[in-house]
């Protein structure tokens, strides 16, 4: 699922777009923390899109959610592989994006669906493999909040995976992700208890800071590449 705005430019000096990412665990505000970068991206003038994963409205997204929302069963290997199809299947679009100078915010990533699918007991380094290669993120905004408080916030349950216990493994297998990242540096990790306004503050000057600095790199590709 994405939306998306383009604006015209009148600038010599060629920026590509920044690969913002939002990670967490379930009912820790990712996606209203996600939207409301974009608006405020776009509100500023930026070439922004946004986009949410898994992508629902594609052939592979749809078996996807009717897995997520309990109306179809399917082996845990089998459903992470599609979901790193699902992956996969937008990478030539997110690469064209990018060197066109839009910036990306993306809602969830190879890093939840690793982490969701070991801790279902699958082993770590075989949930990566199927991801290695695809582009990196230029920062990882880790919204970090414990699973009591989790399961306070409306619609906690509705899906599969939202259930406390499996919930705290997945926080800690994402810790776990990030303590053997080869580039640790990516990590924002904040604290989701804070009001809603008080995190867009931070993500905004992190965001901005982002975008400003990554203009003139290359993009950032071969996910995972230095570290299985």
């Amino acid at each position: 699922m994405s939306k998306e705005i383009s604006i015209s430019t009148n600038t010599s000096t060629y920026k590509r777009g920044a690969f913002i990412l939002f990670e967490g665990c379930d009912r820790t505000g990712k996606s209203t923390q996600a939207n409301k970068l974009f608006e405020y991206l776009q509100i500023k003038g930026h070439a922004v899109k946004f986009w949410k994963f898994p992508d629902r409205t594609t052939p592979i997204g749809q078996t996807i959610n009717a897995y997520l929302t309990n109306n179809q069963e399917l082996d845990d290997k089998a459903i992470h592989l599609l979901f790193s199809a699902n992956r996969w299947e937008c990478m030539p679009k997110m690469k064209n994006l990018l060197l066109g100078g839009t910036t990306i915010i993306v809602d969830r990533y190879a890093y939840s669906g690793v982490s969701y699918s070991a801790s279902k007991g699958l082993d770590l380094n075989w949930c990566r493999c199927s991801d290695i290669g695809l582009l990196r993120p230029d920062v990882i905004i880790f919204m970090d909040l414990s699973t009591e408080e989790s399961e306070k916030r409306g619609g906690f349950g509705e899906e599969r995976y939202e259930k406390k216990d499996f919930q705290e493994i997945v926080r800690k297998t994402f810790a776990l992700l990030k303590e053997k990242d080869d580039d640790d540096s990516l990590w924002e990790v904040l604290d989701a208890k804070q009001s809603v306004e008080r995190l867009h503050e931070q993500i905004v000057e992190i965001s901005l800071d982002i975008i400003e600095n990554c203009g003139q790199l290359p993009l950032k590709e071969g996910l995972w590449e230095k570290t299985t």
